[in-house]
């Protein structure tokens, strides 16, 4: 059989021939006749929305420098354990919890003032030796808060006022007076927080 050389058609790479050996496009797909292209998902992928307890750390870390943090806790913690000694000491009035009225060691009613000034002390070394760590840590402020609010409890066995103020008459406006002072100082030491706090919690 005779050949023609100048009938001899040269395909270019990347012609014909090439596309039919490897018959596939840019993007990588089979071009060939009957060939199913992949599916591409091409929906985003949405993060799950953060819990409500990460958006209060957010907006707590956010709204307040690590002093106002201290303030805050500190005076949610005066409050709360005002709150629960003054209700501890009607509840025993009343006639429940120790015949005696509260605890006792060696036969003498221990006031818990001691307790505040003790913790109080324990406070003082920290803030004079202890590590700026130490010095920030919320159960700081919490102890700070709690040991004042023993202490504002019994104030009258500290400065042993005989007046109407500290019968129980008056002791109703004193505890009133006390818990105002509590709450007062609590919204105020967190004016940045609460707005933002609010906010956040309502989303």
């Amino acid at each position: 059989m005779k050949r023609f050389p100048h009938l001899e058609i040269n395909h270019p790479p990347g012609g014909v021939a090439d596309a039919d050996c490897n018959p596939r496009d840019n993007t990588g797909h089979d071009t060939r006749r009957g060939s199913v292209p992949p599916v591409v998902d091409d929906t985003e992928t949405t993060p799950p929305p953060a819990s409500k307890g990460a958006r209060v750390r957010r907006v707590w870390h956010a709204q307040l420098g690590p002093g106002q943090r201290s303030a805050v806790i500190a005076w949610a913690s005066f409050a709360t354990t005002f709150g629960f000694v003054r209700g501890l000491t009607h509840w025993i009035r009343d006639g429940h919890g120790p015949a005696g009225g509260g605890m006792s060691i060696g036969g003498k009613h221990f006031h818990h003032y001691n307790l505040g000034i003790g913790a109080l002390t324990a406070l003082g070394a920290i803030a004079i030796r202890g590590a700026e760590q130490h010095r920030r840590h919320p159960v700081t402020a919490a102890a700070y808060g709690t040991a004042t609010a023993l202490i504002a409890d019994e104030a009258a066995l500290l400065l042993d006022l005989q007046d109407v103020y500290w019968s129980k008459e008056g002791r109703t406006s004193v505890d009133l007076a006390i818990g105002v002072i509590a709450l007062g100082g609590l919204a105020i030491a967190g004016i940045p927080l609460w707005p933002a706090l609010t906010k956040e919690l309502r989303r």
